[in-house]
């Protein structure tokens, strides 16, 4: 790469700058786009709530057997015969529901509480929040109000006994009382004022949780620990892609006296749970509902689970736990729970104090973890701040690790050179060795190596350190919701696939579309795998080595067609950056020629044998001496 080239690819990077800056959004404008937004949404939110409550009062009817009734009945008898049944019908339900009889009758109402980050829909049948928004995010397929469950879809309830009877909050009427914006009380009423079920739900104020409050009033009829909060519920189909949306979908949950854990997320599972469980969560691949209990949910008959759905444009997978509470009896029973309703931010969750919550993101395991964390997120948090563009941001991060792995790179590159400057010695030695004395021909070049005190696995050693960066940045860019329907160049998502065509036909383990990012992350890679071959010596010996190094990016090209395009983009700046290293360092500040007069010197100098050395000489010794014993 010549001077020219280098100017070139700095002016590209400057006009990238400019373009993001010029194009940037006024604050007026801003503020205008989000006030649209949010009037757009609450409009929908009100269709989708009239939605809910239509379909909660057919469930209602459903349940309770009822009929249609004409809009005019000019006959008498039939009224009568009417009012006949509905009284045989509710006497039926009374005797059903026991004491909470007059739970089975009342008005269907949509109560509606919010803060600053949700908006949450909760129908006074069943006590159940039904619809649940969260303000700041879209869907991607038609940028709709993002909800973090199907209205009304799966069960939502608490089972209990109440002698011989299975009741469950689903079958009641509950009468409401508002707690201002953001808490509202539900009573199911019994035969007896003094005794009744209460569910009570209170938003934080700024925050994305909720606090749930079951509480059991003068029922010491009812044993605590035996009920049962149950939720199954369908998630929707909110980001581009589905394949890969599912793939991050699962139930997570945590013991109290263990790590963290997840069901299966490619297929159906069922988990008991073993031991008290601090928190359960229905991760939705960028967002989570979670339950969370800081002295545990029991192990007495609590279960998760996860399911698949067939291929569908609006959803995703059902989630399911059943979670026991395992409070002893008492007057005046409370149960009491957590939820989180948002989004799968790593501040956010590390700064909610519940045990490893973060880690609902999976960022790697070990040293790619680690690397994530303490790293490439607070650099990726500190460019945030300045309000730059996604793209701009990665284009700055790549450069800001680069330069941190500089040490490592120019360590590596002075060893290949080095080991490139022996190639007479060693093209010696193989003509004097023929292909029948390998280990003799073995043997020299390890003694010329030992001479001229090159070590052969002094280059691999960088090469490793760089790997958990690599490894990491595949865990950070896939798991990022700051990039989710971030724009950049000609890509509309950096936290999905970009595409610059649709084929009309679907390629096995590529696609249906052609994203330019992995296009040209391939281009580069093999442009960094020829300049890269310049700089190594020939190795001996390995003739599809070259083919495999080749083979490599058309691999990538096929694996990579449909992961987020910020990671392509970044894997792309990456070999620009290290193509450029490379050719700055070669040029100006390692010369072959003074390298090999070094070495040279070295080889005249006496030079005890390191132990690694003295340990393989009699390794070959020993291979030696075998062969001998076989022939």
């Amino acid at each position: 790469m010549d001077r020219n080239s280098i100017i070139g690819i700095l002016l590209i990077i400057a006009i990238l700058f400019g373009y993001q800056y010029l194009t940037m959004p006024s604050a007026e404008e801003s503020a205008r786009m989000q006030q649209e937004q949010d009037s757009i949404a609450e409009v929908a939110i009100r269709k989708q709530a009239q939605h809910a409550d239509s379909a909660l009062s057919q469930q209602q009817h459903s349940t309770q057997g009822t009929t249609s009734v004409p809009a005019v009945a000019n006959d008498t008898t039939t009224v009568a015969d009417s009012l006949n049944a509905d009284s045989t019908l509710a006497a039926r339900q009374f005797d059903r529901l026991g004491i909470f009889g007059p739970s089975a009758n009342g008005s269907n109402e949509v109560i509606t509480i919010a803060n600053e980050h949700l908006q949450i829909a909760i129908n006074t049948f069943g006590a159940r929040p039904n619809v649940i928004r969260l303000k700041e995010y879209k869907t991607y397929h038609g940028r709709k109000p993002l909800l973090l469950a199907v209205p009304d879809s799966g069960t939502y309830e608490y089972n209990f006994f109440l002698g011989n009877r299975k009741l469950s909050t689903k079958d009641m009427n509950f009468t409401a009382e508002k707690l201002g914006g953001m808490g509202v009380r539900l009573r199911a009423a019994t035969t007896d004022p003094g005794k009744y079920l209460q569910i009570t739900y209170q938003l934080d104020s700024g925050s994305w949780f909720m606090n749930t409050t079951a509480e059991l009033v003068g029922l010491p009829e009812i044993d605590p620990r035996n009920v049962m909060f149950h939720w199954n519920l369908i998630g929707y189909h909110n980001e581009k892609h589905r394949p890969t949306e599912e793939q991050h979908s699962t139930v997570y949950y945590k013991y109290l006296n263990s790590d963290r854990d997840y069901l299966s997320e490619s297929k159906d599972d069922v988990k008991k749970l073993e031991a008290k469980t601090n928190w359960v969560a229905f991760k939705q691949d960028f967002f989570t509902v979670a339950m969370v209990k800081k002295d545990g949910f029991t192990s007495n008959g609590s279960e998760i689970s996860i399911t698949t759905l067939p291929d569908d444009t609006l959803y995703s997978k059902r989630y399911e736990a059943k979670l026991f509470f395992g409070q002893e009896p008492s007057a005046h029973a409370v149960l009491d729970m957590q939820m989180y309703l948002g989004p799968n931010q790593y501040n956010i969750l590390r700064h909610t104090d519940i045990p490893e919550f973060s880690r609902i993101i999976d960022l790697g395991w070990g040293i790619f973890g680690w690397m994530n964390r303490f790293l490439v997120i607070p650099i990726f948090n500190f460019l945030s701040q300045f309000n730059l563009s996604y793209g701009i941001i990665i284009l700055v991060l790549t450069i800001v690790i680069k330069l941190l792995l500089l040490p490592i790179a120019y360590r590596n590159q002075k060893s290949s050179i080095r080991m490139r400057a022996l190639k007479p010695e060693i093209t010696a030695i193989g003509e004097k060795y023929g292909s029948d004395e390998a280990l003799k021909k073995q043997q020299a070049t390890m003694d010329l190596y030992r001479k001229a005190g090159v070590s052969p696995v002094a280059g691999c050693v960088p090469m490793l350190l760089q790997m958990p960066v690599l490894y990491a940045m595949f865990r950070f860019f896939p798991s990022s919701i700051e990039l989710r329907q971030e724009p950049f160049l000609w890509a509309d998502d950096l936290s999905s696939y970009d595409s610059i065509l649709q084929l009309p036909f679907h390629i096995p383990a590529y696609g249906s579309h052609v994203s330019l990012f992995t296009l040209l992350m391939a281009a580069s890679t093999i442009v960094y795998t020829l300049v890269n071959s310049k700089q190594m010596p020939q190795q001996q010996g390995m003739p599809n080595m070259k083919v495999m190094m080749y083979m490599f990016p058309v691999m990538m090209l096929f694996f990579m067609n449909s992961l987020p395009a910020g990671l392509s983009y970044y894997y792309f700046l990456a070999n620009l950056i290290s193509i450029l290293q490379m050719t700055v360092i070669t040029k100006w500040f390692l010369d072959e020629g003074k390298l090999r007069e070094q070495l040279l010197a070295n080889m005249k100098k006496p030079r005890k044998k390191s132990k690694w050395q003295m340990r393989m000489e009699e390794i070959q010794k020993q291979q030696q001496a075998s062969s001998k014993r076989r022939r």
